[in-house]
């Protein structure tokens, strides 16, 4: 490790797209914040393809300019980290929305050994037209609770776009996110590695650009609902594939032995013929899930999934083959005796459509058992390789 990334305590990082009229407001802030509290430190711009004067502004302060020619949020903070010297790194905007001026609190943090500093805009305070409505009551409280719900972050701002981390903590995160999301990501996986984390609370300026943001609502609110999914495997694929396995497989056992009235209603056929696809259908999305679950184990992705996690910890090829072939069995013995019965009665009507449905079900079931085990069965040879002492997920 050289002695200038040694002495160096803090890299204020700043990504920036065309943002000649805030830029330099923010670095001298970050400077004075610096020189106030007696820190080394540094600015460094992640500048994604401006063609203002925003470059020319970054470097005439003292500001290291990093270039990430690939578009996006994420991309231009991850190539800036990438190429910080501090020991700790404060991302923050460079619209002036954020006061680089007020970072100490920050600073304190990582010093006394947090591993994430997240601001908070919810605890601190939001200056009038500083954020839209729809920011402050969709992404704030929806997102915000969607995010403690699935990981219990506990984290009550986590769109803040002011944090501070240890570039260790950083290294340890793998965060791949191009986009706005990236800020979400982060969260996510700093819970799931049980990295210690704590608030600060900041106040929200309107910025100071005379042009729109670059996060556009709907887009960004739907790359970021869209990454929770795919991190949280029960949430997405349990709970749906779940509600419809036992609801269908719950029709298919009443309706079994033939039509039922209930207060004067009619369940027939066609309602058995819905609990069949319903149980397929949840069968499916939750072998999608174990697919998903595999898969990122294999890739050493930061993904719960208590479920899964234990779905893997029994689960072998042999076992889901015999599995199937056993529900194969069941379902063709069902047949060839509804079979029978209708021929000892001279081919009449046949009477046992309702169980001939659900024989069939279970086939359809023993045959997906056994191909998709064939399919966990490749993706689960490196599992092992991807899992620390005691069978537990890196």
């Amino acid at each position: 490790m050289s002695d200038s990334y040694q002495q160096i305590e803090v890299s204020a990082i700043m990504p920036c797209l065309n943002e000649e009229e805030t830029v330099g407001r923010c670095i001298e802030k970050a400077f004075h914040s610096f020189a106030a509290l007696g820190v080394r430190g540094e600015v460094v711009i992640g500048d994604n393809g401006s063609n203002d004067r925003s470059v020319e502004i970054a470097r005439s302060l003292g500001a290291r300019v990093v270039h990430e020619p690939r578009r996006g949020y994420g991309m231009a903070l991850q190539a800036a980290i990438k190429e910080a010297r501090g020991r700790f790194c404060i991302m923050g905007d460079c619209d002036d929305s954020y006061d680089w001026s007020a970072i100490g609190p920050i600073i304190e943090k990582l010093r006394e050994g947090y591993d994430l500093v997240m601001g908070t805009r919810l605890k601190g305070t939001i200056l009038p037209g500083a954020m839209p409505p729809l920011h402050r009551f969709f992404f704030f409280f929806f997102l915000s609770m969607t995010i403690n719900l699935f990981f219990r972050t506990g984290c009550s701002d986590a769109y803040c776009g002011m944090r501070g981390f240890s570039k260790d903590a950083y290294d340890k995160l793998g965060l791949r996110s191009p986009g706005m999301e990236f800020a979400i990501e982060m969260i996510v996986k700093a819970s799931n590695k049980n990295l210690s984390i704590t608030e600060i609370p900041l106040t929200l300026h309107v910025d100071g650009r005379s042009r729109p943001p670059h996060l556009r609502s709907f887009r960004d609110g739907w790359r970021t609902l869209r990454l929770l999914l795919m991190y949280a495997p029960d949430y997405l694929y349990v709970i749906p594939g779940a509600v419809l396995f036992l609801f269908g497989a719950f029709a298919q056992m009443v309706l079994l032995r033939g039509p039922v009235v209930l207060h004067g209603v009619y369940f027939g056929v066609h309602w058995l013929a819905v609990g069949c696809l319903c149980t397929l259908l949840g069968f499916q999305i939750l072998t999608l899930g174990a697919f998903t679950k595999a898969f990122a184990m294999n890739e050493s992705f930061e993904m719960r999934g208590r479920i899964f996690s234990w779905f893997f910890k029994w689960f072998s090829l042999e076992i889901g083959v015999v599995a199937g072939a056993f529900l194969i069995w069941l379902g063709l013995m069902a047949d060839i005796a509804i079979l029978t019965t209708w021929i000892a009665r001279s081919m009449g009507e046949l009477g046992s459509t309702h169980a001939v449905f659900v024989a069939t079900t279970v086939i359809a079931l023993g045959v997906q058992i056994i191909f998709s085990s064939f399919f966990l069965g490749m993706l689960s040879v490196g599992i092992s390789r991807n899992r620390g002492p005691g069978g537990e997920d890196q």
